[in-house]
């Protein structure tokens, strides 16, 4: 979804990807091996399939579907991603979304944070006609399992065809919604694909709702206080200027970001 030309930021989101969904054969899946970030957050959510994860600060972990990964990489962590074992050797089916969350200038020196949110911990609210996963956040009196360095509010809704649900978004916040199944209102029209941005709205709750028909609407509806930081950005570091960009590199070509232990 983003970004792309003419979007480059949402602050303080600074991309979202859907990966998949795929169907994938036996040795077709590939991941992220050993890379660096610095400077911001990295969050996979998946939905079919499994990942796993394994960075220099010794953390392991795989997520399946409905479980959350929440990365901080802070002064800098080198780390990797890539589908299951079982996918890569046997294929399989893999559909998941990565978001980064750009830290405050105040935060971006902070230590490397891995948390690894299993499903079974991350509230549902029942809806008229649907259902809301709060993964970070507080929706109707239920608060995501997510601890985020600024406010930050990651919801997964599912609304059956003709249901509607309220979202509250503070006025101050930057929102969006990604529709990633069947189509609706927020309230202008949005279909499979499509992203809504929220710059500015009453500070009522906005209004989405599920077309008639056989699907469900999928979506994803993400907001944040807008950090309004100077941003230089470079491959997999996020900084404030361009002199700490150019610091991040040298730190990580002279192995001062650690290395992920075998």
């Amino acid at each position: 979804p983003f970004p792309r030309p003419g979007r480059d930021l949402i602050d303080p989101f600074l991309l979202l990807d859907e990966m998949g969904p795929v169907d994938l054969g036996p040795g077709q899946a590939k991941g992220a091996p050993d890379h660096p970030h610095r400077g911001f957050e990295t969050v996979t959510y998946v939905l079919a399939g499994a990942i796993e994860h394994a960075d220099s600060a010794g953390n392991r972990g795989s997520i399946g579907p409905g479980d959350v990964q929440w990365m901080t990489a802070g002064a800098g962590v080198v780390h990797s991603e890539e589908p299951a074992a079982a996918i890569r050797q046997l294929g399989g089916r893999l559909h998941g979304f990565q978001l980064w969350v750009n830290l405050p200038r105040a935060d971006k020196w902070t230590p490397p944070r891995y948390q690894e949110i299993s499903t079974v911990d991350i509230p549902e609210v029942a809806l008229d006609g649907g259902v809301a996963r709060v993964v970070a956040g507080t929706f109707a009196g239920a608060t995501g399992p997510v601890r985020t360095h600024s406010p930050v509010s990651y919801l997964h809704l599912t609304l059956q065809p003709g249901a509607q649900a309220g979202v509250p978004i503070d006025p101050d916040h930057t929102a969006m919604a990604y529709v990633f199944g069947g189509s609706g209102t927020f309230p202008d029209p949005a279909v499979d694909g499509q992203l809504v941005v929220w710059h500015r709205h009453s500070g009522d709750a906005v209004a989405i709702g599920a077309d008639d028909g056989e699907a469900p609407l999928e979506v994803l509806v993400l907001a944040g206080a807008p950090l309004g930081e100077p941003v230089a950005r470079h491959g997999p570091f996020v900084m404030s200027t361009r002199a700490e960009i150019i610091e991040a590199v040298e730190d990580y070509q002279a192995g001062r970001l650690g290395r992920i232990a075998r």
